[in-house]
């Protein structure tokens, strides 16, 4: 894990963006098109405004999300909504959506579905995770129903139930999220920079987010 540090908040989001964009462009350079998996939540909200003006070959640019809520795109949890919002807009609006959602009551109804379309975009080009100050990462949440098939098992995705989580959810399964090319995690704050500290020390079932810190860059600002 490389841990690096911002004096504030504002000039993590804007160089963080800048580092994407440029591995995104030299991925381009080898690849017909390039996958890039992002989190939702309010976090990554001002590297997706950044980064939907940067002059990239959008077009080539398959746009994912790491795991989603199980809501469809007119619910404000909705992290579909939030891409379509504050990422591909602009000159990103030419971007390819690889979806994590389709209408059904439940994930699993279109989880083989879902999960073929993701087959062509792995391993993934470049990836930006979050944390949650309970140390999990995409939807891989400490006590959650499939906890261990997330972890150790072969599938690519994942539908998970956990405690805390209002509602079901689509993750991308640890194996996954181990395998992309360029790996970034992005936190703010001192509870969650604590978090991570104690996530070095646990086991990924109890730290969810120790299972990919190995390999990662980690981009923190205390503000």
């Amino acid at each position: 894990m490389e841990l690096v540090e911002y004096p504030d908040a504002e000039m993590m989001m804007m160089n963080l963006a800048d580092k994407l964009a440029s591995e995104l462009k030299t991925c381009l350079l080898m690849q017909d098109h390039v996958s890039f998996a992002v989190p939702g939540g309010t976090t990554p909200g001002p590297i997706f405004d950044s980064l939907s003006g940067v002059d990239l070959d959008w077009g080539r640019v398959h746009v994912m999300l790491t795991d989603e809520r199980w809501v469809p795109e007119t619910s404000q949890r909705s992290n579909t909504r939030l891409l379509k919002e504050r990422l591909m807009v602009d000159r990103a609006a030419q971007a390819v959506l690889v979806p994590l959602y389709a209408e059904a009551e439940t994930p699993e109804e279109k989880l083989p579905d879902l999960a073929a379309a993701l087959t062509p975009e792995l391993p993934i080009s470049v990836m930006l995770l979050g944390m949650g100050a309970d140390m999990h990462t995409a939807s891989i949440f400490p006590g959650a129903d499939r906890l261990d098939h997330a972890l150790n098992g072969d599938d690519r995705l994942v539908a998970m139930r956990a405690p805390g989580a209002p509602e079901p959810r689509i993750t991308l399964s640890a194996k996954v999220l181990k395998a992309a090319i360029n790996r970034h995690l992005v936190i703010v704050g001192t509870e969650k920079r604590a978090a991570l500290e104690k996530a070095r020390g646990l086991s990924p079932r109890e730290a969810p987010v120790a299972a990919i810190l190995n390999g990662t860059t980690v981009h923190w600002a205390e503000r």
